[in-house]
């Protein structure tokens, strides 16, 4: 039997905007085969059923949101000024376009939440895997005195993870930018005051 051959990058990366811009259950069979440019045939072949494109689309949004972070902070002045300017690329990102303001994650679980706990668990371990990175970093500046703090690093992080959520679910609503930027400054200044 011959193998099916396509650009599985190109695939992943069109299912996942065809998901963030229509969640989970509106994202139809026919709206993957026309975004992917794949017969529904070779979805199925290559990735069972939705559900399998759609874990396989997160893996690739992981994936794609990790080489962002990872290149944003191995190319660091101080982590502090690096996490000041990836707050400005997720403000960037809320204003670029539609699909852009919406966190892949994030929709997702509040979409699916009790009614599939394996794409649950998947999207659990995906947002607490972000929420360790970012404490691992504001670990790192408070090992490099860049700020103090009498709270933990994870507890920075969780309050840095929550306050990022809510720029981009804010974001849904107003789209100015100044008003986005001044919302990630204050984020910024409440994190290390």
């Amino acid at each position: 039997m011959r193998t099916a051959e396509f650009d599985t990058e190109f695939v992943l990366r069109q299912a996942m905007h065809a998901f963030m811009q229509y969640g989970y259950a509106k994202t139809s069979m026919q709206k993957l085969k026309e975004v992917t440019h794949l017969h529904p045939g070779s979805i199925y072949a290559a990735y069972g059923n939705k559900k399998g494109l759609f874990l396989a689309a997160t893996e690739q949004y992981q994936k794609d949101r990790n080489q962002q972070f990872t290149a944003l902070f191995n190319d660091q002045q101080s982590i502090l000024s690096t996490l000041k300017h990836y707050l400005t690329v997720i403000v960037d990102e809320c204003i670029e376009g539609e699909v852009a303001k919406v966190c892949l994650l994030t929709k997702s679980i509040s979409e699916v939440e009790g009614n599939d706990p394996q794409i649950c668990t998947v999207l659990r371990g995906n947002l607490n895997a972000y929420e360790h990175a970012l404490a691992e970093q504001l670990q790192k500046a408070l090992d490099n005195n860049e700020f103090v703090s009498s709270k933990s690093a994870q507890q920075l992080a969780r309050f840095l993870v929550m306050g990022i959520y809510g720029i981009r679910t804010y974001a849904l609503t107003n789209q100015d930018p100044k008003s986005l930027q001044q919302l990630a400054d204050d984020l910024f200044a409440a994190l290390v005051n």
